[in-house]
């Protein structure tokens, strides 16, 4: 299951942004998968826990943003959503088409929290 080593290699991402903001544990995570990435969102969601356990981001929630596929016609020039299996321009409906979103997976963003673990009282 490559979706394991996806959210492993996120996990570093993840990992390597809270130390640069100081953070002491990540929140939310929110991604953003296009349907020509070849990730299944479910098996992603399902890799998670696995992968963030015993870092800053356990118990952090995962949420998944489908992104649109986005095609730019070489005939008209037009910037146009598209169908998986039709990435024809939506205003001439040439074939001539150059993808521009819906293979990538991106990282939208972190949320981080800075607050610091209240001290444990010390007793004299």
């Amino acid at each position: 299951m490559h979706e394991l080593a996806i959210c492993q290699a996120m996990m570093s991402q993840v990992e390597t942004i809270a130390r640069e903001h100081r953070a002491t544990r990540v929140t939310s995570i929110t991604l953003g998968i296009g349907p020509l990435a070849g990730v299944e969102a479910q098996l992603l969601h399902s890799a998670y826990p696995l992968a963030c356990a015993g870092t800053i981001a356990e118990g952090a929630e995962l949420m998944i943003e489908a992104t649109p596929i986005r095609v730019h016609c070489n005939g008209c020039g037009e910037d146009s959503d598209a169908l998986i299996n039709r990435l024809v321009c939506g205003r001439c409906g040439d074939w001539r088409t150059e993808l521009l979103s819906g293979d990538e997976m991106l990282l939208i963003s972190v949320e981080l929290d800075k607050r610091r673990p209240p001290e444990a009282c010390a007793l004299h």
